[in-house]
């Protein structure tokens, strides 16, 4: 009957409907009510029924009334039955949640002033009795939308609407039960207890809030009414009354009720709440210049917060409110022992627990203020480091280290704000605290928190201060001395780690003197190279150390620091260093700074792991470059023989067509690098023209590059052999292998598959040098400037960043000498 009623088949008396509401609601609570398919039918039917009634509300009105009730119903209904099927009862909340949420809610909101009031009081009814459960996630959800439609403002609108009894009570209950579902252990009794006292106004309110209570028990239970739902109200930015009012009743209510509150009468809950309420009014009047204050009062809460066993961690307040709390300068020794709290409470793995019912100020939020800057969240945690430290509190000192490593790893930002508060000198107080001997649990912390700080932040925040050579120095020797021969404990690579994260920031300018510490420790580039040289001996053995072993995460991480000492010794001391020296095989000599020899690199590139493989061509690039750099800048002649360049040339052939993409291109660079120098002209006649390798490497280049239906990716692949290719082609010697290649049909079918997706800078210097080593005929040139004003429209009509690229690319193409868009 509800269902042909509603799709307008058949039309039912307003009686009639709601003796049908009445009868489906009988037979939900009778002992027949597990009859199967009961709750699928009256679900499939529900929607649609109350849709129906919003529609007829202005002719029917009281049929709303029932469909509500039957809505009602059959939640309760769901909560009987969950023990039959729990997949039923869930698709049964879901409906009955989804009509509130999605239909009755957005029409409450918007008709309040113009419907009646039976009405109203029908819906929130509905709404209480969904509360009214035991709160499940979903219930959760459905308070939190309340919530989030500024539910406690408008429900005082709704006692402005209908100032009668029977409202005041339905409102102030449902409030209650709201209050019960985001706070637990039932918050929402003192509502309940003081609805008959309660006014309906809320500057009533406000003004029973700033009467002093004595021995009045009705005006205390107002009193705890009026800060409960002021605490809750601000916590999701819902404002009963203008924020000056609220702070001054507020003001008023800490003055006359300062003895009992000074004296330990009070709860942690209350305490909470006068907090969160007083920092959220505060932190919108100094947001809007207002200033007027009773600094009677700030000191009265700060006292509050300091003496009492008010639990941060565990307290729910508005962010604003934490916010202001941290930019309060008075509140910095309070501030420091919560944050030990906090530390102390979390979990091993850091996360804050949180329930249903609570929100736990954690790592998260604490990283969040620091991250923002201007406040004193920062300098807290660094001040109660330093303080620890002095108190030799190890215990203490590990759990705010990690506490601190936590939040930067979560926010990398932090790691700014923390260098420009000192967390060096805190970090340097550690190691140099000669009261104390830490455990190797608290020197690991310690390695972690310093790897975190420098690896996070903007290395423009990072000064050449004393404290982080101090730091280096002291890392330096809790290193050395150690025999070269034992393997490096995971704290000794965690060193070395460290040391080439301060040796990568010197080649920004900052930590200039601490990189100095670590290019020219002697004991340092002894171990290194005595590493190296143990790795390079083991021969065909080398491929089993990957990053895996022990051995192989030495050997990688030495690498490591072998790359950034190369980096930062050309940033720190330009010219200082003769880097053909590190050209020929490496001698037995002492060596004063870490380097690492031509030699030993190949030897790595041709036995090692992938990884190892892969650490050594960024080496080895980083050689060539500084040693290229030299070369041209002095004008100088390459010091090594011809034999000695074609055991190098031999070794990065066989690496260009190396599985590893990174690798491959990184030797193919280096392979350039080396056919470009002025001494190959000798070399080449006798190596380049008959070495069947590179022909092979271009052969394969231009047959994959040349295919029809070439794969998208296909350019791609082949960086590392174009890299080769254009080396030899900028030769300028007639190589005939090469232009029987690169030959006519071959050019034509490479600029047919050029695309705006496959067009790379690779590729378009290909395209140079082919064109002036003359391989190109003129309708290769015209084929190709057309494909270019193609993919220039395109590009042109898109605005995506890697179109951008592309047009960027074209124009490049586009000073290619005949080339002209």
């Amino acid at each position: 009957m509800l269902r042909q009623n509603v799709t307008g088949k058949m039309g039912i008396h307003p009686d009639t409907f709601a003796t049908t509401c009445g009868i489906l609601v009988t037979i939900m609570k009778s002992p027949s009510h597990r009859v199967p398919h009961l709750a699928t039918s009256i679900q499939e039917v529900l929607e649609h029924v109350v849709l129906f009634c919003l529609r007829t509300l202005e002719t029917q009105p009281s049929q709303l009334l029932h469909s509500l009730y039957l809505l009602k119903e059959f939640y309760a209904y769901s909560q009987v039955i969950t023990v039959v099927d729990d997949s039923v009862t869930k698709d049964m909340k879901i409906c009955v949640l989804d009509v509130c949420t999605t239909h009755l809610l957005p029409w409450l909101l918007a008709t309040i002033s113009t419907v009646e009031e039976e009405l109203v009081m029908g819906v929130l009814e509905t709404f209480n009795s969904i509360l009214l459960e035991d709160p499940d996630i979903r219930t959760i959800d459905f308070a939190k939308t309340l919530l989030s439609s500024c539910w406690f403002s408008f429900s005082f609108k709704c006692l402005g609407s209908f100032p009668s009894e029977k409202m005041k009570w339905r409102v102030y209950l449902m409030l209650s039960s709201l209050v019960d579902v985001i706070f637990g252990n039932d918050s929402g009794q003192c509502i309940r207890e003081a609805v008959s006292f309660l006014p309906s106004d809320p500057v009533d309110l406000l003004f029973l809030l700033g009467q002093k209570s004595f021995n009045d028990l009705e005006l205390s239970s107002c009193h705890s009414v009026v800060l409960l739902l002021l605490h809750a109200s601000s916590l999701h930015d819902d404002r009963l009354a203008d924020e000056k009012m609220v702070l001054a009743s507020l003001e008023q209510y800490i003055l006359v009720s300062k003895s009992g509150l000074l004296c330990g009468n009070h709860d942690p809950f209350t305490i909470t709440q006068l907090v969160n309420i007083y920092g959220f009014c505060r932190s919108v009047a100094d947001a809007s210049c207002h200033t007027s204050y009773s600094s009677e009062v700030e000191s009265i809460l700060f006292q509050l917060v300091t003496e009492s066993e008010w639990d941060m961690h565990s307290s729910r307040i508005h962010r604003s409110t934490l916010l202001w709390l941290f930019k309060q300068e008075k509140m910095r020794n309070p501030l420091s022992y919560q944050v030990l709290k906090i530390c102390q409470i979390l979990d091993p793995n850091w996360a804050s627990t949180t329930t249903v019912h609570n929100q736990f100020i954690g790592a998260q939020e604490i990283a969040e203020l620091i991250a923002e800057g201007e406040n004193y969240a920062a300098t807290i945690l660094i001040f109660l480091l330093e303080q620890l430290v002095e108190e030799g509190v190890e215990h203490h000192i590990i759990l705010v280290v990690n506490f601190v490593s936590n939040i930067v790893n979560m926010f990398p930002s932090c790691a700014d704000q923390l260098h420009v508060h000192g967390i060096g000198n805190a970090i340097k107080l550690i190691f140099y605290n000669t009261k104390n001997l830490y455990s190797k649990q608290t020197f690991k912390a310690v390695l972690l928190l310093v790897f975190s700080v420098l690896k996070s932040g903007h290395s423009g925040m990072l000064s050449n201060d004393e404290a982080w050579l101090a730091v280096t120095v002291k890392l330096l020797d809790w290193i050395f001395p150690t025999e070269v021969t034992d393997r490096w404990t995971p704290e000794s690579l965690l060193v070395v780690a460290i040391l080439s994260l301060i040796l990568h920031l010197s080649t920004d300018g900052r930590l200039i003197e601490a990189s100095k510490s670590v290019l020219f420790h002697t004991p340092m580039a002894s171990a290194t190279k005595s590493i190296l040289h143990e790795a390079c001996s083991k021969g065909p053995a080398l491929i089993d150390e990957h990053e895996g072993t022990n051995m192989g995460k030495t050997i990688i991480l030495v690498l490591f620091l072998v790359y950034f000492s190369m980096r930062s010794l050309q940033a720190v001391l330009p010219g200082a260093v003769d880097w053909q020296n590190n050209l020929g095989q490496s001698n037995g000599t002492r060596l004063s700074f870490i380097c690492i020899s031509c030699h030993d690199l190949c030897r790595l590139l041709h036995f090692g792991s992938t990884s190892i493989k892969l650490m050594a061509s960024y080496c080895l690039f980083e050689l060539f470059t500084q040693l290229s750099d030299q070369r041209t800048s002095k004008q100088e002649e390459l010091k090594c023989n011809t034999n000695y360049l074609r055991s190098v040339i031999t070794t990065l052939e066989g690496l260009v067509v190396y599985g590893n993409q990174r690798v491959a291109t990184n030797c193919s660079l280096c392979l350039s690098m080396v056919l470009g120098w002025k001494e190959m002209e000798m070399l080449e006649a006798r190596v380049t023209v008959k070495n069947k390798w590179c022909r092979f490497i271009v052969e394969e280049l231009v047959a994959s590059i040349s295919r029809p239906c070439l794969v998208s990716n296909t350019f791609t692949e082949e960086r590392p052999s174009i890299y080769v290719a254009v080396a030899l082609l900028k030769l300028q010697k007639d190589f005939g292998w090469m232009r029987s290649i690169f030959h006519e049909a071959c050019i034509s079918r490479i600029i047919e598959n050029v695309t705006i997706s496959n067009l790379s800078p690779e590729l378009v210097t290909l395209f140079r040098e082919l064109l002036n080593s003359e391989f190109m005929l003129a309708d290769h040139i015209s084929n190709l400037n057309l494909a270019l004003q193609v993919m220039f429209s395109i590009a042109r009509i898109s605005s995506n960043s890697s179109n951008f690229e592309v047009l960027t690319l074209i124009v490049k193409a586009s000073k290619i000498k005949h080339i002209d868009l």
